[in-house]
């Protein structure tokens, strides 16, 4: 069974045509323990939304988990971990944070209820609503 996640990056750290460019990222530098819990539970295979944070607000691509949890190069301790991360397509249109937000049928995600978690589930429903408002299918 696929599972659905969204994940943060800042695009003037880490952007979308970087993960683009790069093709395979390890996603590291995840420092919040449900982030991290998230990220353990994430399986090969899985979709996840490349979201913009702060500058933006706006999912913007679909990644793929290509390699599961494994301990986080760019950590000194903690158990911290990371995953791999392969680009699969960008949205034909961007999906604003705004636009969610604006969507009484999302209310429940975890985008809006833990706004700053920055690895987080999507229901299947919601990753079916959010691939069509981006002109995508996956």
């Amino acid at each position: 069974m696929t599972n659905y996640w969204l994940i943060k990056s800042e695009p003037d750290a880490f952007s979308w045509d970087q993960q683009v460019a790069n093709r395979i990222e390890p996603w590291t530098g995840v420092r919040n323990h449900t982030a991290k819990l998230n990220l353990k539970a994430m399986k090969k295979g899985d979709f996840c939304f490349f979201y913009h944070s702060n500058i933006g607000k706006e999912i913007v691509g679909i990644v793929k988990v290509a390699k599961e949890a494994y301990p986080d190069p760019t950590a000194e301790s903690g158990g911290w971990v990371c995953v791999d991360m392969q680009a699969v397509k960008p949205l034909k249109t961007f999906v604003t944070l705004a636009a969610i937000k604006s969507d009484p049928r999302f209310s429940d995600l975890a985008l809006l209820r833990q706004s700053r978690l920055s690895v987080g589930p999507v229901g299947a429903e919601h990753w079916v609503m959010i691939c069509e408002m981006g002109g995508v299918h996956v």
